[in-house]
């Protein structure tokens, strides 16, 4: 299988999941595509199974704060053509699976990509908790073609 995975790349529970299960993949002989801000600092090597996309985020003086969840989606998506990936697994709902969710409807045309969410511990008690996160994220869950929990 052709897989993509987005990770917040840093020390935290979703980098390392993601980053050890998408080398757990490749070893098993999938091709993993880690799509993310900067490569995840778990992931120490790439090779011809482990690719990484940088999501790049324009600069924009409209912007106060760049829309990193609309490039990530398009990221997603570019990869998702390009890669011709069987499925989006992202860790951490917001704004992983909002951002996965965009990406699939704006290609769905050409190709199904399922989306399967993996949730953290923060999902729920921190975001999860904030009554303004409240109905996106329960988009995000039921949109999704899958949901697992750590």
């Amino acid at each position: 299988m052709n897989i993509g995975i987005t990770v917040y790349p840093t020390y935290g529970g979703s980098g390392i999941v993601g980053s050890e299960l998408g080398r757990e993949l490749a070893a098993r002989g999938h091709n993993v595509h880690f799509i993310s801000s900067t490569l995840p600092t778990r992931l120490t090597e790439l090779n011809e199974r482990v690719h990484f996309h940088e999501v790049e985020m324009m600069s924009y003086p409209l912007f106060e704060h760049q829309p990193y969840d609309l490039a990530l989606a398009t990221k997603m998506a570019t990869v998702a053509r390009s890669e011709k990936l069987d499925l989006l697994h992202v860790h951490y709902a917001i704004p992983h699976s909002i951002s996965a969710i965009l990406a699939r409807e704006s290609i769905k045309q050409k190709r199904y990509v399922p989306v399967i969410t993996t949730l953290h511990g923060t999902d729920i008690t921190l975001v999860g908790a904030d009554r303004s996160y409240l109905p996106i994220t329960r988009y995000g869950l039921q949109q999704s073609d899958g949901v697992t929990a750590v």
